[in-house]
Parts: C-alpha cells; sequence; structure tokens
C-alpha cells in the first residue's frame, strides 16, 4: 500500500496567497509520509468573473504558481495531482482562441511536469448563471491512465464525474481500448462543486462512480466563499473500490458557504490497497456486453 493525501483549499484571484496554501499541503503530506498530493481544480484561482479570469490565466509553462508548486513538490519529494487554468501561448492556439483550458497536471516527485499524464476538462460546466464555456474550451479527448506510486491514475475533472463513461473508458475499458491491459486504478475528480449540486449530488455520484468501475476515486474539492459571487461545497473524499467512503474533509457550515472550522487548508490520508481493488475486480469481473 501507498498513502495518498489529499488537500482541500479555497482558491481566490491571488495566485500567491493559493500558491502558498498549496506549499503548505506540499510539506505537511511529505511529513505524514505521502507519495501523492492531490489538490482540487483551480487551485491556481477562482475569479469573480469571466473577465478577470481570462487575464489571470496564464500559460502553464511560465505561470509562477505551476513553477511554485514543482518547486515545492521537488523540495519536499512528493508528487503532486493538481488542477489548474492553461491559457495556450498564441502559437498553439486553435479556433477556440482566446478561452483557455481546465487542466489536471501531474507534478512527479523530482518537480517534472509528466507531459503524457496532462488532461484537459472535457465537460465545461454551465449550471445557472455560471458559463465556464464562455471562458474554457473543453478538451478533446481523454488521457490514457499513467503510473504513480498510488497505482494507475485516471484523470477526469469535477464535471466529468457526471458522465459515467468516461470513468468505465479509463478503468473498465473494452478491448479495442489503447489502454486496454492497463485500465486506471484511480479516479481522480478535483472540483469546485457549487453549494446545491453538492448537497444533492457529490457523495452519491462519487460513490457510483467508485461501484460500477471497481476503482478507488479521489476527490479533492475547493470550499468556501471564493469571493461575493461564489462558493464550493468542500468535503473532500475518498471512496474505495467497494463504494465505501473512506476519507471525508469538511464542508461549510451555513448557506451562505462559509467553510467549516478547519475546513479551509485541511489535509487527509489514505492507505490506497490496490490488493483490495484487485479482489474486487477478481471476485465480480464486470463482462460489458454493450
Amino acid at each position: 500500500m501507498a498513502i495518498a493525501a489529499v488537500g482541500q483549499i479555497c482558491s481566490t484571484a491571488s495566485l500567491k496567497g493559493n500558491l502558498e496554501q498549496c506549499v503548505k499541503l506540499v510539506a505537511k503530506a511529505a511529513a505524514g509520509g505521502a507519495k501523492v498530493l492531490f489538490l482540487p481544480e483551480a487551485s491556481d484561482y477562482i475569479a469573480p468573473d469571466a473577465k478577470t479570469s481570462l487575464e489571470l490565466a496564464q500559460p502553464q509553462a511560465s505561470s509562477a504558481f505551476v513553477l511554485g508548486l514543482r518547486a515545492a513538490a521537488k523540495a519536499h519529494a512528493v508528487a503532486v495531482h493538481v488542477g489548474v487554468h492553461h491559457m495556450p501561448p498564441q502559437e498553439e492556439a486553435s479556433s477556440n482562441a482566446g478561452r483557455m483550458l481546465n487542466r489536471a497536471l501531474y507534478i512527479n516527485s523530482d518537480g517534472d511536469i509528466d507531459d503524457t499524464a496532462t488532461y484537459d476538462k472535457l465537460h465545461v460546466f454551465d449550471y445557472g448563471s455560471l458559463r465556464e464555456s464562455a471562458t474554457v474550451q473543453p478538451g478533446s479527448r481523454l488521457t490514457a491512465p499513467f503510473d504513480s506510486p498510488v497505482g494507475r491514475i485516471g484523470s477526469l475533472i469535477c464535471f466529468d464525474l457526471r458522465f459515467a463513461e468516461t470513468a468505465v473508458a479509463l478503468a473498465q475499458p473494452g478491448i479495442s481500448s489503447a489502454w486496454h491491459t492497463r485500465p486506471a486504478q484511480v479516479l481522480t475528480y478535483p472540483s469546485a462543486f457549487t453549494l446545491r449540486t453538492g448537497e444533492a449530488h457529490w457523495e452519491t455520484l462519487l460513490r457510483a462512480r467508485a461501484i460500477e468501475t471497481q476503482s478507488w476515486v479521489v476527490a479533492a474539492a475547493q470550499v468556501g466563499r471564493h469571493n461575493e459571487r461564489r462558493a464550493s461545497y468542500g468535503r473532500s473524499m475518498v471512496v474505495d473500490p467497494w463504494g465505501r467512503v473512506v476519507l471525508s474533509l469538511g464542508g461549510v457550515s451555513d448557506e451562505l458557504g462559509t467553510a467549516a472550522d478547519g475546513a479551509d487548508g485541511e489535509i487527509g490520508f489514505v492507505d490506497v490497497d490496490l490488493n483490495e481493488l484487485e479482489r474486487v475486480r477478481r471476485e465480480m469481473p464486470l463482462q460489458r456486453r454493450v
């Protein structure tokens, strides 16, 4: 078994402040013996409006937040899985120029980014007054599961949680899949769920994805009030391949989205037992016929 750490923060429009929060969690993860720290979606920033979000977005290669987190990972010899914004440089811009990517990065314990593990969120979140599609272009493909100290990771992000087929494609791939012999063992959902959707669906969806794919599910979440217009539900969670919640961090304390005492900056630790995963998959093989 290997220890995974799950960190929970409340990002604001201050990249410097958000980096400081995350660097503290890297140090705590190392002190707790973790091999990988999982951080939420949009750990670099959450802006009060679309205009500010686009102004804050930077190319991954020059982002002070990403560079600082890489340095922390190297200094503490802990791998980091984290959600950030990436603004493609002009030479990489597509027909979606002017919009960014909602990205999950894997930084190894040497502080290097594994580009083959990079994943761009497929399903952008349009709900109520929130219109992620105004600033974020959807990713174009799944990323093949990749090795980590806690098992093969299949990266997904937040709203992807509502699309079960993506989880199945990563963790229970068909024989025609490029990773048929190397399915994901750990599914990730770095997130910033709203208060309403979190209360209604967060735990239910996470447990469903774990059960139907017989996988570990790791969901690091944003928590609390980011600004006057937005708050996140929190309750970062880890679910085992049998659907049991083995870790649940703090949430909010009121309908305004105030983070509960200790929830902002909280960290939890889980032993990821891959033998348990293999036992579940062996005893109840899911032989799909459609």
